[in-house]
């Protein structure tokens, strides 16, 4: 039995993969194709027993589907926010932050090859 999720504007959202989360903001829902339109907030990668905060916020939005998607609780994601809030983007880091999420993206996509087929 497949779950609808039933997202907000403005609501964060995550894909999960490996040690790995990108929390999205949600900017439009699709409905009538099951895609949700989002916005890159941050990629937290676990490494070492630390946490990596990678700011995404200067990246390019995705139009990814909506079922892949999974609510963030506002207290996961209140600390990690608020560090790269205190943070102006750098412009000069974009390239790096752009290969961050096209490595993730890219490896969420061929993990999840046959929950898209469904």
């Amino acid at each position: 039995m497949e779950i609808k999720a039933n997202f907000q504007v403005g609501q964060i959202v995550y894909l999960e993969y490996g040690n790995s989360r990108l929390y999205t903001e949600v900017i439009q829902i699709v409905a009538e194709r099951d895609l949700s339109w989002v916005r890159p907030l941050l990629l937290v990668t676990e490494e070492c027993e630390s946490l990596q905060v990678h700011d995404l916020r200067t990246a390019n939005d995705l139009l990814w589907s909506t079922n892949l998607f999974q609510p963030a609780l506002d207290t996961q994601v209140i600390g990690l926010y608020s560090q790269i809030l205190a943070k102006e983007p750098k412009p000069e880091l974009s390239r790096t932050r752009s290969q961050q999420l096209y490595q993730f993206i890219e490896q969420f996509w061929q993990a999840n090859q046959d929950k898209r087929s469904h």
